[in-house]
């Protein structure tokens, strides 16, 4: 039994080996040459065919749809290895350059030689010379800042050291060496009106070939960029509930135009912007004013401080014979010392997309890095700009495009944060209402030769004595506007720092013309008052209320003897007032007023009867000494708005008001060699701020506001 069932099993076992062998065999099939020429030539059509197309190849070559499958999928693993390859050879020949270049570098700079003498580098010897002097004069500017504390210590009636923490968080320490430029007027002159002077200047003496290349690419993709943002609504534009400006929806954005960040900080913000109106000048003429730094310091006085063309760049490259392409310098300042200025270098590339239709686009570029002084944040522009289209009668529509990457949070005090982290303080809506507030004016001094002579009071005959005052009162804007920055400022906390930002003082030397010559103090504060806007204007324009805060009229009544219109609302003039002043009859007063849907201001200043006569006889009006002062009114940046019946009690969460700066200047010393600064003369300044601030406060019914 056992040996058969033994015999049996073996026997069994035999069949089902060879039998797994025989499914286990697998079979090859050759294909032919044509139908491998066939698959090729598919394949370069198509690498990736699917269930359809497999199965015609397979009725076509009289193959098995799995054999087409196949080799397909060992096709394309084989170019796949054959492209490796090759990127493989061509790494290793890039790998083997940079590493023959690299040693010729370190062979080169072993014989480094100093490219200005031709010598040998500087040595350890030199070294330790230029180090000491460097010390000495840091132990110099120490004994410096010690004397100047000392002085500010005795006027202010506070501790020394009190004085020097003020100044070290105020940044007023230069270059590493404490008290350096504290009150040297060298170092804290200001240069206003020059653009020559810029102080982040890049100068490009010379661009080469290859950043002109860089250049042009930046202008060309940018332009594309704006004219699609210019041109699209929803959903890459969408309507902020808040105030009903339209802002990028930043998903959308980014998926029509990714772009890496330029800021790294946690505090870094997107600003965008588009907003839209009519403006009284033609197309031509406004585009000449926008390629022209200087005219577009004048179109946009109350925002852009300086700007300078520092290079024009051909456009035939870009197969643009009629486009202009400009690197530019542009600094913006706003409402007050307490806003952080904004400075762009930048590209300005100007184009007709179509008849009649021209789009202007700013880009930032980074061609300034090499400046030592530049600041690590300054602002980024993206792609923007606006859209010119011209219209019938004169006017044209310019629809404009703000987008910024800013982190200005540390450098915006509180009052004005709320403004300016909302977008509105640089926004397109400012530049748009600006320019056709602007415009307007130029289309008024440019009116016929009837003069009103109710409007002029009798005072102004001819329309060149018109022109003329108006030139003077904007050579005043573009004044008190250059100043507002105040560059090297003193801080005076003596207010409340609830709804006040304390006085800021600046000094400068005067030597430019227009302006009068000697030591210039100015001084500023801003406030929060629950006052609207035109209230304040119409408050600080009544002819009734002036005596009661204008120290020029020593609390004697005035008399407005002239007005000029220079828009259609009336609080968009200019007025030569009289102040009943004894022993003072010959100074009269040059005011400008100006309203728009963000704001307003009061700018003037007073000026010798026989200047402002000759201007009003049609003399140039350009070496006319003016220093101007006055009040800048915004919103507080806030979507509640004041009711008719609120209160004028303080509170801890304010209902909707204004922001208001209060700015002077005074001329404190005729004697431009002068070096130092009279403490008296800062302590005088920062009094009469807070007494003005103080009647203002107490005439409008609002002293209980801190």
């Amino acid at each position: 039994m056992d040996v058969a069932y033994g015999g049996n099993f073996s026997g069994s076992g035999d069949e089902q080996e060879a039998s797994n062998r025989r499914r286990s065999k697998k079979h090859y099939h050759r294909h032919t040459s044509y139908q491998i020429q066939q698959l090729e030539a598919f394949f370069k059509e198509c690498p990736h065919p699917d269930d359809t197309q497999r199965r015609q190849l397979s009725r076509e070559l009289g193959l098995d749809p799995k054999q087409i499958k196949f080799w397909f999928q060992n096709k394309r693993t084989q170019t796949k290895a054959q492209t490796e390859r090759a990127d493989n050879n061509a790494l290793r020949l890039e790998n083997e350059k940079i590493q023959c270049e690299n040693l010729a570098f370190k062979e080169a700079l072993k014989n480094v030689i100093c490219p200005t003498c031709g010598g040998p580098p500087v040595g350890e010897e030199e070294r330790q010379l230029n180090l000491q002097k460097l010390r000495m004069e840091n132990s110099q500017l120490k004994q410096d800042y010690e004397r100047c504390s000392h002085m500010i210590a005795n006027v202010l009636g506070k501790p020394v050291e009190q004085i020097q923490s003020l100044s070290r968080s105020l940044g007023l320490q230069t270059a590493g060496f404490p008290g350096q430029g504290l009150l040297e007027i060298s170092s804290l002159g200001h240069d206003f009106g020059n653009s020559n002077n810029c102080p982040m200047e890049h100068q490009l003496n010379g661009t080469q070939e290859m950043e002109k290349s860089a250049m042009i690419d930046i202008a060309a993709s940018a332009m594309d960029e704006l004219i699609r943002l210019l041109r699209v609504n929803e959903p890459v534009w969408i309507k902020s509930p808040i105030d009903g400006r339209y802002v990028l929806h930043r998903e959308s954005y980014n998926k029509l135009f990714p772009s890496l960040n330029h800021f790294k900080s946690s505090t870094t913000r997107m600003e965008s912007s588009k907003d839209s109106g009519v403006v009284a000048m033609s197309a031509m003429h406004l585009l000449d004013m926008f390629l022209d730094s200087n005219k577009w310091v004048d179109l946009f006085p109350t925002m852009v401080t300086k700007a300078r063309t520092i290079e024009v760049i051909d456009t035939r490259m870009l197969g643009d014979q009629a486009g202009s392409l400009q690197l530019m310098y542009e600094q913006m300042h706003i409402l007050s010392p307490l806003v952080a200025p904004r400075e762009f270098y930048f590209l300005r590339y100007c184009r007709e997309i179509e008849p009649s239709i021209w789009v202007m686009v700013d880009v930032s570029y980074d061609g300034s890095s090499e400046d030592p002084h530049a600041p690590s944040l300054r602002p980024w522009r993206l792609p923007s700009g606006c859209m010119v289209q011209e219209k019938s009668s004169g006017c044209c529509e310019v629809t404009w495009v703000e987008h910024v990457e800013v982190d200005d949070k540390s450098q915006t005090h509180r009052l004005y944060r709320d403004l300016v982290s909302g977008g509105s303080a640089y926004g397109a809506q400012r530049w748009i209402v600006t320019l056709q507030r602007m415009s307007e004016r130029l289309a008024f001094a440019l009116a016929g030769t009837i003069l009103p002579s109710h409007e002029l009071g009798g005072v102004i005959d001819l329309p060149e004595g018109r022109r003329s005052i108006m030139d003077l009162s904007h050579r005043m804007v573009k004044n008190f506007w250059a100043m507002l920055s105040m560059s090297g400022k003193l801080d005076f906390p003596h207010l409340s720092e609830l709804n006040n930002s304390g006085v800021r003082v600046s000094v400068r030397q005067s030597n430019e013309p227009g302006q009068p010559c000697g030591m210039v103090v100015s001084a500023a504060s801003s406030l929060w008052l629950p006052r609207s806007c035109e209230d304040l204007l119409n408050f600080f324009r009544d002819e009734k209320t002036r005596s009661q805060w204008d120290v020029l009229s020593s609390g004697n009544p005035v008399h407005e003897i002239a007005h000029i219109s220079c828009g259609t609302h009336p609080g968009n003039c200019i007025s030569i007032i009289q102040p009943y002043v004894p022993n003072e009859s010959n100074m009269l007063v040059l005011q400008e007023s100006c309203i728009d849907p963000l704001g307003s201001l009061v700018i003037y200043a007073p000026i010798d009867f026989p200047a402002i006569k000759s201007a009003i006889n049609g003399e140039d009006s350009t070496n006319i000494p003016i220093l101007p002062s006055g009040f800048i009114i915004s919103g507080d940046g806030r979507s509640e708005k004041l009711g008719s019946g609120a209160s004028t009690s303080t509170s801890s969460k304010r209902t909707g008001g204004s922001l208001l700066t209060v700015a002077f200047q005074i001329l404190v010393c005729t004697l431009s060699h002068s070096k130092q600064l009279s403490m008296e003369s800062v302590a005088t300044v920062n009094t009469l701020v807070c007494s003005t601030v103080q009647k203002i406060k107490a005439t409008l019914d609002c002293s209980n506001v801190d």
